[in-house]
């Protein structure tokens, strides 16, 4: 296989899946492994890995502690690399790349979501948004108008000069969920994204990640709660670094 570039145009990239993976595939995996050397024991975090998921899909990645979860969300999201096997995201040859083309691709192709928001707290909910594009050294302005309309896909319009402790959870979540859409990645990332929130406020987030699926947008929720992963359309569920069962929701029918 000749090593793709992130300059490659999505259709050139594509073409270059394995034989037999849909060309809307955003990911794909085979035989990904991830072993941790800890003092002389070595633990072995996923054990050879399988996946596709394709373009506007909303799957839910399950499993309980120690099951790999955590480790394939990094994975996914190009924080860490596999101890072997191979990794595509959106055509782009994950395992081949380097340090600064993971950087690149991690701020275009990601929209991570965290349970704990990450907003810096002296930058309003504009600034924070703007974030990512400051990373890809997009000018001023440009930077406003897509945050401002990334606010607005939220719901937040008449939030977006007000600071992480002046908003309630909910809203604070939903300038992180902002923030990840703002360079219009190719999938959103969440991991336990309403594990800091009241049930009230929970539904609502699920109920925009929901709306967001709907407009088209492919999200991976990494949960150990079933009634959050009920809202997805497909469960991923990993036992001792392999996945046990893949299978669709009573929402995908």
């Amino acid at each position: 296989m000749t090593p793709a570039t992130v300059t490659d145009s999505t259709a050139a990239r594509m073409a270059k899946l394995p034989e037999g993976v849909p060309r809307d595939s955003i990911i794909v995996t085979r035989n990904l492994r991830r072993a941790y050397e800890m003092g002389s024991e070595t633990v072995h975090a996923l054990r050879g890995i399988d996946l596709t998921i394709r373009r506007n899909e909303f799957v839910a990645i399950m499993g309980p502690s120690g099951s790999g979860k955590s480790t394939l969300m990094n994975m996914i999201g190009c924080l860490d690399s596999p101890t072997e096997g191979q990794y595509w995201l959106n055509g782009h040859p994950v395992w081949e790349l380097g340090d600064n083309e993971l950087a690149r691709i991690r701020n275009k192709e990601i929209g991570f979501v965290f349970q704990t928001f990450n907003l810096l707290p002296r930058a309003t909910a504009l600034q924070n948004v703007e974030l990512p594009m400051v990373y890809a050294g997009m000018p001023s302005k440009r930077r406003r108008e897509a945050a401002a309309g990334a606010l607005d896909r939220v719901g937040l319009t008449d939030r977006m000069h007000h600071r992480p402790n002046e908003l309630s959870g909910g809203q604070r979540q939903r300038v992180a969920i902002a923030r990840a859409l703002v360079n219009l990645p190719s999938i959103l990332l969440a991991d336990e994204p309403t594990g800091n929130l009241d049930s009230k406020t929970s539904a609502e987030i699920l109920e925009l990640f929901e709306h967001l699926f709907d407009e088209g947008q492919t999200i991976i929720l990494v949960t150990h709660e079933h009634d959050i992963a009920e809202h997805a359309r497909r469960q991923v569920h990993l036992l001792d670094g392999l996945i046990e069962r893949d299978i669709a929701t009573e929402k995908a029918t």
